[in-house]
């Protein structure tokens, strides 16, 4: 099988550059990479693909079976990019550039797709493979994807939570997803996050003629960031608690007292009930900003990712097959819990999950020097890595995928369990009610 697998993708090496470079020129951001879905739909029918697209978002499934009885694996690829205007290659228009990767990680995903059609690569294999090209893993533009999600077009901010309220991930059993980075292995895990906009919401005057008449948004919104600064030292370091804020809108007119402004940021943690509890008391915080000069503020949380917990026994057999096909590269498996988010995360929450690295890229990831540097160790040898374990989670029965998912305890019995959960943690509306006689009410 190894000797297969390594033919089977080199004979495909050419396939795999071509949608490398073509996905790194054409990037798109969450929920709008019509492009690059499009790119591949063509490329993965042309291989003899039939295709389950995601509907009215980018995106798409699609399935081989072995022919034998066994459990369903599933493989998955990133479609969007981030935002990043000043790095040298980004779209001159859009400021889009894939500085995270995940353009690797599709192209890969397409070398699997064509490896896995070549000759003998489903001997001694059982069960069905799933390949999965998902939009809007990074969790940016949070006012775009929230008006989608008021039109009816999303339900969830991530992607994957997304796919899986489609029934797209049913009767899954075990996914992975190889991201690219600067070293092949695997952590622990990452912390989860809630997205959260923040609406302050004043009242305009004239900024130099008559102030008093006017309530400043910008300075309660300022006042609000610096009680939250002020919490950040009772944050426990062991729930890993991240909370770092933009303003996407400041006021209208310099010489007008700013009646709104608007703030998005995440509230990341190690645990839900990190995550929550953090999430109160910065509320809390923002809320005394806005009331201590009459303001009012409009706070929106919506459901982020979960924290993510790679499976331990699908790490060490992900060391096993790189060890076994690529072993001029060093495979690390830590404990350590990375401070990023992934909607992984979500998807270990109902079932045994890794999210393990490949090498082969350079730079600051989200940076404006975040490149390819090394084809071979990010594409070719990753997807030799991907379908190694992929070939030992299915061999004999599909053995080992059976026992890690029959000894995996999900934190959820079911996905209606887990989406009803997160479901639960949308909040909008504003805060706070002055009354006519003077007195305050505030719900956070």
């Amino acid at each position: 099988m190894k000797e297969r697998i390594i033919n089977a993708v080199e004979k495909h090496r050419e396939l795999i550059r071509e949608a490398e470079r073509y996905i790194w020129t054409h990037p798109e951001t969450g929920y709008r990479e019509v492009v690059t879905s499009k790119y591949l739909e063509e490329k993965f029918e042309a291989l003899g693909y039939k295709l389950t697209l995601a509907g009215d978002i980018p995106g798409f499934i699609t399935e081989l079976d072995t022919g034998r009885e066994g459990p369903t694996v599933m493989i998955l690829g990133e479609l969007d990019s981030l935002i990043v205007p000043n790095h040298k290659e980004c779209d001159p228009k859009t400021g889009y550039v894939h500085s995270c990767g995940h353009h690797v990680q599709t192209a890969t995903l397409l070398g699997i797709a064509a490896a896995l059609k070549e000759e003998g690569m489903l001997e001694g294999l059982s069960g069905k493979i799933r390949l999965c090209a998902v939009p809007a893993e990074e969790l940016i533009e949070i006012g775009y994807r929230n008006g989608l999600r008021k039109e009816g077009r999303i339900r969830y901010m991530g992607g994957k939570s997304e796919f899986l309220s489609r029934g797209l991930f049913d009767s899954v059993d075990v996914a992975f997803m190889v991201h690219a980075a600067q070293n092949y292995g695997v952590k622990g895990g990452s912390v989860g996050c809630i997205a959260k906009t923040v609406h302050y919401k004043g009242v305009s005057a004239h900024a130099g003629g008559s102030p008093w008449n006017g309530v400043n948004a910008l300075y309660a919104a300022s006042q609000g960031l610096n009680a939250v600064n002020a919490l950040r030292e009772t944050f426990k370091e062991a729930d890993l608690i991240r909370f770092h804020p933009i303003i996407t809108h400041g006021g209208e007119a310099v010489n007008a007292i700013p009646e709104r402004v608007t703030i998005e940021t995440y509230v990341r943690g190690k645990t839900f009930e990190g995550i929550l509890a953090a999430n109160k008391r910065i509320n809390r915080a923002l809320a005394g900003a806005a009331l201590s000069i009459g303001a009012q503020i409009e706070i929106v949380d919506i459901p982020g990712y979960a924290p993510l917990i790679n499976d331990r026994a699908l790490s060490e057999l992900a060391k096993a097959a790189a060890d076994d096909i690529i072993p001029e590269e060093s495979f690390f498996v830590s404990e350590n819990v990375g401070t990023g988010s992934t909607d992984m995360g979500d998807l270990c929450c109902v079932m045994p999950v890794i999210h393990p690295y490949s090498a082969g890229m350079i730079g600051k990831s989200h940076g404006d020097d975040y490149y390819l540097e090394d084809f071979d160790r990010a594409c070719i040898k990753s997807a030799k890595f991907q379908l190694r374990l992929l070939s030992m989670l299915l061999e004999n029965g599909g053995e080992r995928a059976k026992r890690i998912k029959e000894n995996y305890e999900p934190l959820f019995p079911s996905f209606k369990d887990y989406l009803d959960y997160m479901d639960k943690i949308n909040r909008e509306g504003d805060c706070i009610t002055y009354h006519e006689d003077g007195s305050i009410e505030v719900k956070i």
